[in-house]
């Protein structure tokens, strides 16, 4: 991908069980092997997915709504243009926590060889979640 511009009244919005999703752009750039964003909305009281770890980093800014992020086992309650950064393999979450939709937008990237490494962590991190239901 090269230089572009996305218009948010072209970006089809995919309605889901817990509110929707705006798929912006997934693709390598001249300088990163992947560039991912998403704009997601949450129903109020929904949260986007458990608490979990991943090796990518990311970004997310809030668009509109009030949301909790678990930020480095924290809550941190946050409103409009608030940033949130996940480093990497950090467990985290997002939630919305007001009386309307919350939309937020979510910026993840890999850096050249990131990928490879990436696919080793998960799984690693998937076998020993096998190894810990195993073990119950």
């Amino acid at each position: 991908m090269t230089s572009t511009a996305f218009d948010w009244d072209k970006l089809e919005y995919k309605p889901t069980a817990k509110g929707g999703v705006r798929h912006v752009v997934w693709a390598s750039t001249p300088t990163l092997d992947e560039l991912e964003c998403h704009i997601t909305t949450l129903n109020r009281g929904e949260t986007s997915h458990e608490p979990h770890i991943h090796p990518d980093e990311e970004i997310m800014v809030v668009k509109e709504g009030v949301v909790e992020a678990l930020v480095a086992g924290e809550w941190k309650r946050l409103g409009p243009g608030s940033v949130i950064f996940q480093a990497s393999c950090v467990e985290h979450t997002i939630r919305n926590a007001g009386d309307t939709p919350a939309t937020y937008h979510v910026f993840k990237w890999n850096s050249p060889g990131m990928l490879e490494r990436n696919n080793a962590i998960k799984a690693e991190i998937k076998a020993a979640k096998t190894k810990a239901a195993a073990s119950k």
